[in-house]
């Protein structure tokens, strides 16, 4: 790869035609121009003969995109890009860091459902799991789980997770093997599976093949994190001189 300007600035301009930017970033020709149409990258410069100009800056945003895009997927690492480039710098800072956080939640929560797991296998839940101090509400479920409570009540109609109903007004609790159940549900619909595919999962905990195919899941789940985890680190350096760029004049 060529070298780029050094510096979190970006001031010291140089040059680039499309196919520089897209040789240092790794895009295509065609690629950069959508990335750019899509708003990935700001517009480009014109040069005096009306050619495409860009400067190192694009190639940081570009690169910062791909990493990104791994991480958080394509519309919210578009989205995020765009912030980066109008926010202050301890907003930007703050905004990447919320993805570091969502991240290692995702893995926190993939983890409770692997302890879930173990306890089913186990045939624990009847021995301390369903204790009355580990019961929650609704509303306490849903802001663990960083779901919705309507999201929990169409999981119960589809039998994806039963609660306990008690007072008059029948209220929602849901007891120690519900909140298991949801934090394994949470983690399935995480890595993509459907609700019918989940249905079929959550069915088949009480055989030891369903036990053994969801703990694969949800190892492949975390596998997945730490590969979206790594493509965010390997951004970083790209996402700084985003960053610091927006505390001074545009690229064009």
């Amino acid at each position: 790869m060529g070298e780029l300007v050094s510096g979190s600035s970006g001031s010291q301009r140089v040059p680039l035609r499309t196919v520089d930017v897209a040789r240092e970033s790794g895009y295509s020709v065609q690629q950069v121009r959508d990335l750019e149409r899509l708003g990935v990258i700001p517009p480009a410069g014109r040069s005096s003969n009306g050619y495409r100009s860009y400067t190192p800056l694009h190639v940081h945003a570009l690169r910062a995109y791909r990493g990104l895009a791994g991480a958080v997927g394509p519309v919210a690492a578009r989205q995020l890009l765009a912030e980066l480039r109008t926010e202050t710098l301890a907003e930007a800072a703050a905004a990447i860091n919320a993805a570091h956080v969502r991240l290692a939640g995702e893995r926190e929560e993939t983890l409770r459902a692997q302890q879930a797991l173990r306890v089913i296998r186990a045939e624990a839940d009847t021995t301390g799991f369903e204790q009355e101090r580990d019961a929650m509400t609704i509303t306490e479920l849903a802001a663990a789980l960083g779901v919705r409570p309507s999201t929990l009540r169409f999981w119960e109609q589809e039998g994806l997770v039963s609660p306990e109903r008690v007072t008059s007004l029948r209220a929602r609790r849901y007891g120690g093997s519900a909140i298991g159940a949801a934090r394994i549900v949470v983690a399935l619909r995480g890595t993509g599976y459907g609700i019918p595919a989940v249905r079929e999962i959550m069915a088949s905990l009480n055989r030891l093949d369903g036990l053994d195919e969801a703990q694969h899941i949800l190892r492949q789940r975390l596998d997945q994190i730490a590969g979206r985890t790594v493509a965010l680190l390997r951004a970083g350096a790209d996402l700084a001189a985003v960053v610091t760029s927006a505390q001074e004049p545009t690229l064009t």
